[in-house]
Order: C-alpha cells, then sequence, then structure tokens
C-alpha cells in the first residue's frame, strides 16, 4: 500500500509540494496520514500538514477525537491545524460536506498548500456510485469518485477498506471510531449497512461491480468529451455558448453541454434538473426574449437570441466622480479617459468617442440610477435610459455595470453601447474619450 501511494505521488509530480490531509483521525485518514508520513520522515519529499475539521454534532466525543489528532499528529512532528464549526449549523449530510470542504479551502490558502489529500477509498467510491444512480445521475456521475479533481487527490480510491483496516491493525493505530457512522438516519449508512448487504445476495461482488461501472463511465466519458471538444471551437464565444450554433445540435448533444456547464460549474444537478434546464432553454430561444434560470441563491443561466451564460449577483457601484479636468479616472475597477481633441479621428469601437463637450458644464462618470435620461443619437427628444438600453438589446444583468458620462441627470455617453445627440461632433470635436473595462469588452 505505501508503493501504491508512492507512485501516485510520482504520478501526479507532487514532490516538493505541500500537501495537505483531511484528518478525521478514522481508520481510513489515519492510514493515509501514517503512509504519507512513513514515505516523508526521513527523505523530506514533501510539505505534509494534517488539517481537522470538527463538525461540532457530538460534544466532548467530537472534542476528545480532536485530542487524539492532534497528539498523533505531536508524537510525529506533523503541523497538525483545526477548526470548530459553530454551534447553530444544521446537521445533516450536505451541510456537513459543504462546510468541510469550504474549510479546506482556507486551510490551502493559509498553508500555500498545492494539494489537498482526501482518504476515500474503493468501499466509498461503490457506496458514491450507488448513492448518484438512486438519485439519479448521468454518464459523468457514473465514473464515481476520481483520482484527481482541481486540487484534491485521492490516493487509496483503488484500496479496499479491508486493506485499511488490516493496516492500522498491523501498524498498532488507534483511529477513532464515530459511532454516527452506524446511524442508518443518515443515507450514506443505509447504503452501507443495508442496502449493500441485500444486493449481495443477488451479486456477492455488488461493489466490484459498480467500481467497474466506474470504469466503463469513464472510458465512455472520454469518447464523449472528445467529440464535444471537438465542438467547442464553434459552439463557444469568450466561454459563452453562442444560442444560434446550440439550436442546431441533437437533443442527447444538448444534454451534454448543459450538463458539463452545470457539473463543471459545481452547482447541484440531477437529470430532471438537467431536463428543466433544457425545456427552460427550448421556450427561451423559442419566445425570442432574454430570460435567466436560477441555479443558486447568487447565479443564473442567462439566455438570448446570441448567447448562454452563467451569471452572478453583483452589487451595483454607487460611486459618482466629477470630471475636473483631463486625465483617467478609475471607477470600480475600470478606467475612463478624456482629453483635448480639436482634429475628427474615426474611433474603431464603442469604447472610445469623439465627442463635442461645449455646452457640458456638470460633467461626472457613474453607473446608472432611476430617472436617468439619454437623447439618443438622431432623435430629437429624450427617452428614459432604460428603455434606450431595453431597445439596444442589452441585457438586464449587464445594465449596472455600464459606465456612462453624464451632465446632471442625462447621460451623454454609455461606454460600449452609444452617444447622446447632444454631444456629437458637428464641425469639430473638441474631447475625446474612451473606456477601459476590467475584462475587456462587457456586451
Amino acid at each position: 500500500m505505501i508503493n501504491k501511494v508512492l507512485k501516485f505521488i510520482e504520478k501526479y509530480q507532487l514532490f516538493n509540494k505541500t500537501i495537505l490531509v483531511g484528518f478525521s483521525g478514522g481508520p481510513d485518514s489515519m492510514c493515509l496520514l501514517d503512509i504519507l508520513y512513513s514515505i516523508n520522515k526521513d527523505k523530506n519529499l514533501f510539505n505534509l500538514v494534517a488539517v481537522h475539521y470538527n463538525h461540532n454534532w457530538r460534544g466532548d466525543i467530537a472534542l476528545h477525537e480532536q485530542e487524539c489528532c492532534k497528539k498523533y499528529c505531536e508524537d510525529r512532528n506533523i503541523e497538525f491545524y483545526t477548526e470548530t464549526a459553530s454551534d447553530d449549523i444544521k446537521k445533516n449530510e450536505t451541510e456537513a460536506r459543504e462546510l468541510r470542504y469550504s474549510f479546506f479551502e482556507r486551510a490551502k490558502k493559509k498553508y500555500n498548500a498545492d494539494a489537498i489529500f482526501t482518504a476515500h477509498n474503493w468501499d466509498d467510491n461503490a457506496e458514491t456510485v450507488l448513492y448518484r444512480i438512486i438519485k439519479g445521475t448521468g454518464i459523468v456521475g457514473l465514473k464515481g469518485i476520481l483520482p484527481k479533481r482541481d486540487c484534491y487527490y485521492r490516493p487509496l480510491i483503488d484500496v479496499h477498506r479491508t486493506d485499511i483496516e488490516a493496516y492500522c491493525a498491523k501498524n498498532n493505530l488507534c483511529p477513532n471510531i464515530d459511532n454516527s457512522n452506524n446511524d442508518t438516519v443518515h443515507k450514506r449508512n443505509l447504503i452501507r449497512h443495508d442496502i449493500f448487504p441485500m444486493l449481495a445476495e443477488i451479486n456477492s461482488d455488488v461493489k466490484k461491480a459498480l467500481n467497474n461501472l466506474c470504469y466503463v463511465a469513464q472510458s465512455e466519458s472520454e469518447i464523449v468529451d472528445e467529440y464535444i471538444s471537438k465542438l467547442s471551437k464553434d459552439l463557444y464565444s469568450d466561454d459563452k455558448i453562442i444560442t444560434s450554433v446550440y439550436k442546431t445540435l441533437s437533443k442527447p448533444v444538448k444534454q451534454k453541454i448543459i450538463y458539463n456547464l452545470i457539473y463543471n460549474s459545481q452547482f447541484d444537478y440531477t437529470m430532471d434538473r438537467i431536463e428543466n434546464i433544457l425545456e427552460f432553454i427550448e421556450k427561451t430561444i423559442e419566445d425570442n426574449k432574454p430570460s435567466k434560470f436560477s441555479l443558486s441563491s447568487d447565479n443564473w443561466l442567462y439566455v438570448d437570441s446570441n448567447i448562454m451564460e452563467i451569471i452572478q449577483k453583483t452589487e451595483q457601484n454607487n460611486q459618482i466622480i466629477e470630471i475636473v479636468k483631463n486625465g483617467t479616472y478609475t471607477i470600480g475597477e475600470n478606467e475612463f479617459f478624456i482629453c483635448d481633441c480639436d482634429e475628427y479621428i474615426k474611433q474603431k469601437d464603442e469604447y472610445s468617442a469623439m465627442v463635442d463637450l461645449t455646452n457640458c458644464k456638470n460633467l461626472c462618470i457613474r453607473t446608472r440610477r432611476d430617472g436617468d435620461i439619454i437623447r439618443p443619437l438622431g432623435f430629437k427628444g429624450t427617452m428614459k435610459l432604460k428603455k434606450y438600453l431595453m431597445e439596444k438589446k442589452i441585457p438586464q444583468h449587464k445594465r449596472d455595470k455600464l459606465v456612462l458620462l453624464t451632465n446632471n441627470e442625462e447621460v451623454l455617453w454609455v461606454g460600449g453601447v452609444g452617444m447622446s445627440d447632444k454631444i456629437k461632433v458637428v464641425n469639430k470635436p473638441t474631447h475625446l474619450i474612451k473606456l477601459n473595462y476590467k475584462n475587456g469588452v462587457i456586451l
């Protein structure tokens, strides 16, 4: 088993890196940490840190387990870091997992770590696949717990739980035994203690069958991914899905694209949820009306006739910056530039403009607000900015990000969109104005 872990580290080139180990003190994580300690103790091949999260579910018992983990590390001079959850957290599996992985991310930042090792094993993988099948999953879900995803690594994913327990016994380790693991109120425990024994009456090698299913799913998924990657050149633009190209694809391919989008963005998913999203997209395209689908409290899938993308809730910038002289002004993470200019030079895009500011005295830059009006280029009268942006087909979620040049309540220029007739050049310009958005073109 030690050689297997050593080869795992070699495969992923983790020598001379900082490795965090999720250390509950149970048999699995103690086995993994002890193996890493054995590999590293005389050679210093990597920097090893044990990180322990106390979920604060079981009071003094959890504190005792935390102290046992600490002592194990102190006896071996292993760096140990721990945090304890607050008393008011929800006590369920989903919440526990989210809190634990948030803790891992904080620990990763604290130690500037390169990798986080978790002790998921062969049996865990079988349980996870069965759980996903029961809940509803696709091929990606059938791939099970991958040996590596992002910064998370599972060196014991091919190791049986019985071998882990044998290692602990052989090396006189005294792991924590969490009695809550026997409580079948928790669905994972129900699968482990009740459902698997029943399935074993049909197939005594049911766990092996499920792990084999993972390997098949991984191979099939690679074939599909290779096909999807060939579509990407025409399907994506700036990481956004081009709606017109998406429309031409078959339903199974559309389903896979949306599945990848949701899965890679780490949102919760089921096949029913994916189907709901597909129906939403089809209706939005058919109605030819921009719309968005809620993925979480702060994230939506936005769809219009041009693009599809995941958008996030953002706070509007309420800065109001007076333009008192030529130069560069910073608003939020964007830059506005103004300088004198008396010769007309045609501009290449809507992010710069030649203008005549002769009759404009109270210039400011800011974002939009209620009551804004604009006199569109070529118009004699004014209209509400909201209507102007709608006619320009500016998506609602992007309107609050736009930087405006204003004169009191009147908008003179919307960077990236257009200018007011009030500042158009008739004879010669007075100024050149430019806008640099942090992430380039905003529209």
